[in-house]
């Protein structure tokens, strides 16, 4: 009888909660799929009523939307290999026993703490700029011509400025999975003479699978909402015009929110496919 009515209250505690979590999560969500269904255009009347799937229909038959979607996929296919590739790697070193170690570990982490506008305002002035930026110095240093990074290489530098602000986050969770490990499986192994490579293929990355996981379902949640990092270095322009950012200009640019309220739901199934995949394809790791 006690644990029943800890239930009861335990729950009745948590109803506020709840109720509040999914009026956050559920209001927004009905009104975009109200507006998704009408015409709705701010400065040219208003509500002019409904049209039915006629918002689904221009967006998804739009010369942009595939594009974008394709666009979408790869910064955060790029994203997520670098920062779990590059992750592994530093939490590996910094696992390591050296001098001043404290101090690597918290300037390897310091980039997640600044805000995407501004690093990518660092990014595209101090580093990518074809006239001024350390990179052009350093190629003019070596006798090359400076390389106009956003023009030539849009969506490459948009998933370097990316990565660099997310992989603090998987070092972080890689280097906790590390440290985990139990060493007397790495030392009878390396005492039986297996090598390097073979400790790390055998022991090491199947133990650090669970965390690889983590650090790619919950970058994946993120990564598909990009949108500072675009709009302050290239605009949408060069192909970097990602799903999100092509909502913004339906929206705002052209000021036709029932259009963007129909980009937002295919967003909205976009993300569910990505993490439904995901789920399958990675997540079975966690089960493990």
């Amino acid at each position: 009888m006690a644990t029943q009515h800890s239930r009861a209250a335990a729950r009745l505690m948590m109803a506020p909660a709840v109720v509040l979590l999914l009026g956050w999560m559920l209001v927004p969500l009905i009104m975009t799929l109200t507006f998704s269904f009408k015409k709705y255009l701010p400065l040219k009347g208003g509500d002019l009523g409904w049209v039915g799937f006629e918002n689904y229909i221009r967006f998804f038959t739009a010369s942009a939307f595939w594009p974008s979607v394709l666009s979408t996929l790869i910064l955060v296919g790029g994203v997520l290999a670098i920062t779990v590739v590059l992750g592994v790697l530093l939490a590996l070193l910094l696992d390591q026993p050296f001098w001043g170690q404290g101090i690597v570990r918290i300037l390897v982490i310091a980039p997640f703490f600044v805000m995407p506008t501004v690093s990518a305002l660092v990014w595209k002035n101090m580093f990518m700029d074809p006239v001024n930026g350390l990179f052009a110095h350093l190629f003019k240093a070596f006798g090359a011509q400076p390389y106009d990074w956003l023009s030539q290489s849009p969506l490459l530098s948009i998933i370097v400025i990316v990565a660099w602000q997310w992989l603090p986050f998987a070092t972080l969770i890689l280097l906790t999975a590390i440290q985990s490990l139990d060493s007397e499986q790495l030392e009878a192994a390396e005492m039986d003479g297996a090598p390097v490579l073979a400790r790390f293929g055998y022991i090491v990355l199947p133990h650090l699978a669970r965390a690889i996981t983590v650090v790619i379902l919950i970058q994946t949640i993120f990564l598909l909402s990009i949108f500072a990092e675009i709009f302050v270095t290239t605009q949408g322009s060069f192909g970097t015009k990602t799903l999100t950012y092509l909502i913004y200009q339906r929206v705002l640019e052209s000021q036709n929110v029932g259009l963007g309220s129909a980009g937002g739901i295919f967003a909205v199934i976009l993300a569910n496919i990505v993490a439904i995949f995901l789920m399958r394809i990675v997540g079975k790791n966690l089960d493990a």
